[in-house]
């Protein structure tokens, strides 16, 4: 069972006429015969809410006026309602045969807000003495509409024994008696929303166009803090980028990375034969020998060609597994370094020289 309180109503969004029928929304058959007859109309697709001709205008800027007058005529009722708005078009159903006014009315605005604020306002108001009541156009904008005339339609008195709920004048009542819904749903009829109950105070807005954005005006836009403006800002930021990405951006990306690892493993090949080259250059005994030779080459004790030789001898038993590069670098030095020492050794040897010529003089 609904817990709902007498103030706990909800409003119908699609017409069903054995649920305006019933009270609180949850009847699964007809209890009259004018509900009966609605149905019957609703089954066999008897009555087409888009075929009257004189129904014209757009349907969410115009409005229906109930219960006026009968004295009320068009000048009053245009009078009356321009108060909230613009009135465009304005049409006062009457009789076809005496061309009496039937006590009802459809109003449409230039603009859709215009509508609203009548809506809001003109609900309950007083035209020539009679307290109307003002709905939107659910001939057009309400699914499964029947209206009054087949047995259907929303409100009605008391005293006429046929009422209908749903509606804004009649909402349904919170149930307060278990909720049939399997036999609801075989019917096709929507189920009370339990826990989202409305107060009779409180009013659906008349529905608006899905594909239009320029309603959005009169709504304030809700503040936001610069913290969530800017995640916002970012994700969306993050969201185009990742879309505009194509693969072969992505493939361009990968070949890069591909670059950069080569690049890295050329220059750790090359540390690595840089360090086997210095740790090649370490001083053994052959360098010791070599440096002997030098010195002993400087006093004149060794020829510079035999010293060529063995020293071309020793590299290649040295150093058979060094590198071609290397090894040319390597003889480039020596030769660069063999010909300062032999320009050394012919300024060592004209010094020898003279200081026999003085030593003979002297003697």
């Amino acid at each position: 069972m609904s817990g709902g309180s007498v103030n706990a109503v909800f409003y119908a969004d699609k017409y069903h006429p054995i649920q305006a029928g019933s009270i609180d929304g949850t009847d699964v058959a007809p209890h009259d015969n004018a509900v009966l007859r609605a149905l019957i109309c609703s089954q066999a697709g008897l009555y087409d809410p888009f075929g009257d001709p004189k129904a014209t205008g757009d349907p969410y800027c115009t409005l229906f006026v109930g219960r006026l007058s009968r004295q009320t005529d068009d000048d009053t009722l245009r009078k009356a309602m321009s108060r909230y708005g613009k009135v465009k078009n304005m049409r006062l159903v009457r009789d076809i045969v005496s061309g009496a006014s039937r006590g009802y009315a459809f109003v449409e605005y230039e603009t859709d807000k215009e509508m609203r604020r009548a809506y809001e306002d003109a609900h309950h108001s007083i035209i020539d003495g009679s307290e109307v009541i003002v709905d939107y156009y659910r001939q057009h904008l309400m699914p499964g509409w029947i209206p009054r005339r087949l047995g259907g339609g929303l409100g009605g008195r008391k005293e006429s024994g046929q009422l209908r709920f749903g509606g804004r004048e009649r909402p349904f009542r919170a149930p307060l008696r278990p909720i049939p819904y399997d036999e609801l749903k075989k019917l096709g009829i929507p189920p009370p929303p339990e826990g989202r109950y409305m107060t009779r105070y409180q009013v659906p807005p008349p529905p608006r166009p899905k594909s239009s954005n320029i309603y959005m005006e009169d709504s304030p836009p809700r503040k936001r803090s610069k913290d969530r403006a800017s995640d916002s800002t970012y994700r969306r930021q993050r969201s185009y980028t990742d879309d505009d990405e194509t693969p072969s951006r992505r493939k361009s990306s990968h070949d890069g990375r591909e670059e950069s690892w080569s690049r890295r493993s050329t220059r750790s090949s090359i540390a690595r034969e840089d360090s086997s080259y210095s740790s090649q250059r370490k001083p053994t005994g052959h360098d010791d020998d070599h440096r002997k030779r030098r010195r002993s080459r400087e006093l004149g004790e060794v020829s510079p060609s035999e010293e060529d030789g063995s020293y071309k001898k020793e590299r290649t038993s040295t150093e058979p597994g060094r590198s071609h590069h290397h090894r040319h670098h390597r003889e480039d030095t020596y030769e660069s370094s063999h010909s300062h020492h032999r320009d050394r050794q012919r300024h060592g040897d004209r010094h020898h020289s003279k200081r026999s010529k003085s030593r003979d003089y002297n003697h």
